[in-house]
Formats: structure tokens, C-alpha cells, sequence
């Protein structure tokens, strides 16, 4: 799922090759983003385009030979006459008059060859990693032009970059390429990406395109486009660029007295590497050519103005607005001045309204999580870590928000629980914090699924050193770890080969204020009084089914509804009550005697302590709540969801909690007898603490 989807797709005609854009957002201002080489298509941008979009428009458009464009095999197409041409094709087709024009790598050519022929219709130019002819090429590039159509066997390096290689064994090209563009560690889903659009084009489109893409840009040409300059211009370079060496940018910079910014340690596409930097570059560069909004600033005097924390809540379930909920009503207690934001989503706002916190207004420009784990869910399934990966390009234009609530505002504190956008994100940009800082999670280390094989213990190891890595590297960042648990909730078990054991290292690095259920069950009051209270008559036996706030919980609904009938025929009587959260309708289920359904139910733990069974998915606050109150449940992780299979059972486990059922064994007669078996069932759980949210908030409480 993108993070933002196209306001405007379309197709254009250019010289007998069709071409497809996208515009994105609205403002005064025009980002003009150009394709680079043909064998990857604008969603290469992907990084850039939600952020930029909330301040201006974006426009992308596909070269030649990928994405939504015509795969020609014409080497004509290719050429930077054609290229260049098209770029004010693309401008005219979406009614642009001018635009900043930002490029990488060969598009730097196109981009410098269009403004110099119509520097009328350019604001701007910001030139990334730029494979331009203004300096040598690395010494082990030189040659491949001299050997491009050669018959080569089993070619190694650059020996790749040969036409009869790219016929036979394309993937095996794309793999070295990618390699030398991302030199950065843990770049495994920026190449996995990459290659991934490689593999819509085909080798005679590259074949083509490196015939003819070539043709015009000698070094002559080049700096007579550059002589022509009469605007800004921003060169970006990454210093290990092993595509194009930095000396190229530094001679491009030279060459129209633009601003080079040299990135220590970037590859070839820092956009997709570093993409904060980048977006931020972008912004600084297009400030002064914004219209000025009125100017105002607001200085407080510090000793005068109230403490003030910004409380980043995910949106990943309902389970974590209700612990935060609890934890900052008890850090109140300390502060009782604290002035409060909350960065959250829906349906995380819903929570939050009823409780009368203030919601940020930056809040409604936020991506959705839940919409994205809600479409990579299929029947009973959700592969957690894998959809946690794809979800890259939405955690980034989070962070993005992110980061313009705390510079507009003096925050005291940030709390980030399971903010992975946040902690990631600020660990790779250490300079960005201004502020304490404080994270809170329940589980620590992403393990992989049986189902994902090697690839799988390949990359859950490899993102689990990269956290390693921060941790180690920029211990500030974190100015206080909570793990919502003790350690013996951690799971025994190791990040990865020649990486620590979880336990060892979360008991190192992180403080345990036990769990925070937001709620103690011995201060609900009388069960018979509640229960008469929520509707629920003394006799009868309730068995309340929920299945929290992604989305993702209808196969399970649909399952219990199947089965009803026949645990009704066993235990007379029996009233289900579903709680299909507020992405589910609850009218698009069957009538039956004795079942109802709901969607949101505010304060759901009072039913939950009141029921005499729930059957539920495997998520840990659901569960938790119904430990602490001692009641009788089910639970059925959700396939592949390595958190619910195997921290959250693991923490279940550990206090004697639950009858586990596998999903897939669960037919509607089995589900029947277990539901009369367990309905109203003595259980012998170990207890949960119930002050974990003032233990939490007192640790807090020290960063203000």
C-alpha cells in the first residue's frame, strides 16, 4: 500500500511513445520528479512524495522502457534530446508552467539539457548523485562500453554490463547493480525494491536504451548546459558512490555555481537510503522560492511555560492507547501541569476522543498503518514482519510529520510507544533530537516464521543488528527503554547468529515496570453489579468474541458465527456477543438468536472481566486484560504473525493463561465443543500486577 495515493493519473503521447504520470497534492508550488535509467520507474520516489505533497504538488512520470510507460526497443527514444523534450511534455500534459526539477543520476542530464533550453519553466534544480561526463569514471566502469555486446562467459563485476549477459540472466545483473547503488549495510529492502522494478522492464529495453541513452552528453555539451544556469541548484552526492564518483558532483556544482552537499557515507540513491536528509535538502531548497506566508514567531519564556509531552501512540490495535491512556493519567499525577499532544490514528482517535485527549491536529496528515496491515491480511493471516517491511514508505512520511510537529512546537518529552517510525528513523538521524526522549514496547526482536525459510532468518537477523547497531552507537537517543513486562516475558530465544541472546540484552538495555492493563480488576466493583450494569443477565453464559481495531479479524468472526448454532444447542441459552471493532460492519452479519454485534465498545475490558469466555486472536492487550481478570478464554494467532506465535504465546505461557487453537484445525463443530467446554471454566492464572502504568509513569515522570 502506498502512503499516498495519485490525486491525478494520466497518459500522454510523446513522439508516438506513450508515457504515464501521476500528480499528487496542490499548493503554489511544483515538484517535477524525473526517471533515471530505465531499469527502475518513479516509484523510486517513493520516500519523497507523501512529504512533499503536503506542501506543494508532485509530479512523477515513468520514462520510457518501465512502469506505466511503453517498453520500445527504439534506441532513438532514449536519447537525451528526446529525454529532455519529454520533460516539458510531461509539464504541458499536467498544466505546469514552471517547476523545481529534481533528478537522479542520468536524469541529471535531461534535467540540466531541458533548463537550458527553456530556463523559463524552471524554478529550480536539484541534482542527485548526478552520471554526468564532468569527471572520470570509476576505473572499474571504464571499460564496459568497449566489451557491451561481446560474448562473455560466466562475466564477474562490471563484466556484467554486457548485452548478451542481461539476455540470458537478467536477475543475476540487477542483483550486482543494486549491490554497488545501495553500499550502505542493511539495504536489503531498497534493493529488494529495486529489483523488483527491474523486472518490469526486459533486457532489449536496456539494450536499446544503453545504445541510445548515451547519445549528447559529452563533456563539452554538459558544461555549455551547466554555462546556462540562471537559478538555484542543489547537487547531492553520496560520498561512497560507487556509480558515480563524488568528484562528478563536485565538478557539476562547480559547473553552475550550485551548493554541493556531500553525504558521508551514502550510496548512489541516498533518496531511498537516507530519505530524511534528502526530504529535508528538498525543503530547505524550496523555501525561498515559496510565497511567504505572513510572518509570526512565539517566543515562551521558559520558566513561565508548562511542561509539555508528545505522546506517539501505534495505531497497530486498540491495546496501546489504552496502556498509554493509563500511563499518562499517572504521570499527571507527578506534572499535574503537563500539557499533552497525541500523534495517533484512527482508530487509536476514537479511543482518545472519548477520553477527552487532545489529538494533534498533524495527526489527520498521517498515513495509515492500519489500512496497510489490513490489506497485506489474508484469510487468518497477517506475515507481520513482511508486511512491517513493506510498510517502509509509510513509517517514513510518518516520521515526516513527526518531525514538523516537533519543530514547530518546544516538546519536554516524546514517548513513543511502538513507534517504529520515530525510534528508527531518529537513531539513523541523531541530530534531529531535541528533546527527551522516551520508547516503550512489549516485545524486543523481530523472529521469523517457519513459512519464510533462510531468506526470512536472513533478514529478521539483519534488522535485528541494524536496531543492535543504533542502540550501541547512539546510546542518547533512547533516554528511557520501557519494556511493558518482566524479563521473564522476554522470549528465551537469540537476535541471530553471532548476534546476543534477547533476554541478555533486553535485561541490559531496558527498564521493567512490569505490564500496564490500564485498569485493576479489583477496582471494577462487584461482577453481578457490573455485568447487570453493561446488560448481561445473572444466569445467562456470555461469550464475547473481539478481534481489536486492524480490520484483519472477519475470518474469525465468520468462524465463531458458524459455530454458535451448535455451541447454543450445547449450552442453552448461550448469548455471543462480536465486537467487530470499527473497520468491520457489523450489520454484514447473519442474524441468529442469542448473537449480537457491535463495533467499537468503549471501556471493552469491563465486558471482557464480566464474561464467562472470550475467544479472541492472539493479540497481547486483549489477552492480558483477560489474564488479569481471571476469566476463561481462547486465543488463535494469526498466521505468520510471529509476535502473536510466538512473544505473545510465550508471555501466555509464562502466567498459565488461555487455551490455544490452531486457526486452520478449528472447524465450527470443534470450535462448538470447546466454547461449551470452557464457557464459565475455574481458571488458575499467575496474577498481573496491576501498577504498571504508575511504575511506568514514575521512570517518566525523571525526563521532566
Amino acid at each position: 500500500m502506498r502512503a499516498r495515493e495519485p490525486d491525478r493519473v494520466g497518459t500522454l503521447d510523446h513522439e508516438g511513445t506513450t508515457i504515464g504520470w501521476e500528480s499528487f497534492g496542490d499548493g503554489p508550488l511544483t515538484w517535477l520528479l524525473l526517471p533515471t535509467w530505465t531499469i527502475v520507474h518513479s516509484r523510486f520516489w517513493k520516500l519523497q512524495v507523501h512529504h512533499l505533497a503536503r506542501h506543494a504538488r508532485v509530479v512523477t512520470y515513468d520514462g520510457p522502457g518501465n512502469g506505466r510507460s511503453d517498453r520500445s526497443v527504439d534506441a532513438t527514444v532514449y536519447d537525451v534530446e528526446r529525454q529532455a523534450a519529454l520533460v516539458g511534455a510531461v509539464l504541458d500534459a499536467t498544466g505546469t508552467d514552471r517547476a523545481i526539477l529534481v533528478s537522479l543520476s542520468m536524469g541529471a542530464n535531461w534535467s540540466l539539457k531541458f533548463a537550458a533550453d527553456h530556463p523559463e519553466r524552471v524554478l529550480g534544480q536539484v541534482l542527485v548523485g548526478a552520471s554526468v561526463p564532468l569527471a572520470e569514471q570509476a576505473p572499474d566502469r571504464e571499460a564496459i562500453g568497449d566489451h557491451f555486446h561481446d560474448e562473455v562467459d560466466h562475466p564477474q563485476g562490471w563484466a556484467k554490463y554486457n548485452a548478451n549477459h542481461w539476455r540470458d540472466d537478467l536477475p543475476d545483473f540487477t542483483r550486482f547493480f543494486f549491490d554497488q547503488c545501495f553500499t550502505e549495510p542493511h539495504s536489503t529492502k531498497q534493493r529488494e525494491d529495486t529489483r523488483g522494478w527491474a523486472a518490469e522492464t526486459t533486457p532489449e529495453v536496456l539494450v536499446a536504451e544503453a545504445e541510445g541513452g548515451g547519445r549528447g552528453t559529452d563533456r563539452d555539451r554538459v558544461l555549455g548546459w551547466c554555462a546556462s544556469v540562471d537559478h538555484p541548484v542543489l547537487v547531492v552526492h553520496g560520498s561512497d558512490d560507487r556509480i558515480s564518483p563524488v568528484s562528478r558532483g563536485e565538478a557539476l556544482a562547480g559547473a553552475t555555481g550550485g551548493e554541493l552537499v556531500v553525504l558521508e557515507g551514502s550510496g548512489h540513491i541516498p533518496l531511498a537510503r537516507d530519505p530524511v536528509q534528502v526530504n529535508l535538502l528538498l525543503d530547505e531548497f524550496a523555501a525561498p522560492l515559496r510565497p511567504a506566508p505572513p510572518a509570526r514567531r512565539t517566543w515562551t519564556r521558559g520558566r513561565s511555560r508548562r511542561p509539555r509531552a508528545l505522546m506517539v501512540s501505534s495505531p497497530i490495535g486498540l491495546g496501546h492507547a489504552t496502556r498509554d491512556l493509563a500511563t499518562i493519567r499517572e504521570l499527571r499525577r507527578h506534572h499535574p501541569d503537563l500539557e499533552v499532544d497525541w500523534l495517533a490514528q484512527h482508530p487509536v482517535t476514537t479511543v482518545l476522543e472519548r477520553a477527552g485527549e487532545r489529538v494533534h491536529p498533524a495527526s489527520a496528515e498521517l498515513a495509515s498503518e492500519s489500512a496497510h496491515v489490513t490489506s497485506e491480511s489474508g484469510e487468518h493471516e497477517l506475515h507481520c514482519f513482511q508486511a512491517w517491511r513493506r510498510m517502509d514508505e509509510i513509517l517514513l512520511a510518518d516520521f515526516m510529520v513527526f518531525h514538523d510537529v516537533v519543530t514547530a512546537t518546544d516538546y519536554d518529552l516524546v514517548i513513543g510507544d511502538e513507534a517504529w517510525d520515530v525510534d528508527y528513523f531518529l537513531h539513523e538521524n541523531p541530530e534531529l533530537k531535541r528533546f527527551a526522549y522516551a520508547w516503550s514496547t512489549d516485545f524486543v526482536g523481530w523472529l521469523p516464521m517457519p513459512a519464510g525459510g533462510d531468506r526470512e532468518r536472513f533478514l529478521t537477523a539483519d534488522y535485528n543488528a541494524e536496531m543492535i547497531e543504533h542502540i550501541a552507537r547512539h546510546p542518547r537517543i533512547r533516554d528511557l527503554a520501557l519494556f511493558v513486562g518482566n524479563p521473564d516475558d522476554i522470549v528465551d530465544d537469540c537476535f541471530g547468529p553471532d548476534l546476543p541472546r534477547i533476554r541478555d540484552w533486553t535485561e541490559e538495555h531496558y527498564d521493567f515496570p512490569g505490564y500496564v492493563t490500564g485498569f485493576d480488576p479489583a477496582a471494577l466493583g462487584d461482577r453481578e453489579e457490573v455485568r447487570d450494569e453493561l446488560g448481561y443477565d445473572p444466569d445467562e453464559q456470555v461469550c464475547i468474541v473481539t478481534v481489536g481495531g486492524s480490520g484483519i479479524g472477519r475470518d474469525l468472526l465468520d468462524r465463531v458465527v458458524s459455530a454458535f448454532p451448535a455451541a447454543r444447542r450445547r449450552v442453552p441459552g448461550l448469548r455471543l456477543v462480536l465486537v467487530a471493532g470499527p473497520r468491520i460492519d457489523p450489520d454484514s452479519f447473519p442474524a441468529h438468536e442469542g448473537l449480537e454485534v457491535h463495533g467499537y465498545v468503549h471501556e471493552l475490558y469491563r465486558h471482557l472481566a464480566v464474561c464467562d469466555l472470550a475467544v479472541v486472536q492472539g493479540g497481547l492487550t486483549t489477552c492480558m486484560e483477560l489474564t488479569a481478570s481471571r476469566r476463561p478464554f481462547v486465543y488463535l494467532p494469526l498466521r505468520n504473525h510471529f509476535e502473536q506465535n510466538l512473544h505473545v504465546h510465550h508471555r501466555l505461557r509464562n502466567h498459565g493463561a488461555g487455551r490455544r487453537m490452531d486457526f486452520a484445525a478449528a472447524d465450527p463443530d470443534q470450535l462448538a465443543e470447546v466454547i461449551a467446554t470452557d464457557v464459565g471454566r475455574d481458571v488458575a492464572y499467575r496474577p498481573v500486577e496491576t501498577d504498571g502504568a504508575a511504575r511506568a509513569a514514575a521512570a517518566l515522570a525523571q525526563l521532566l
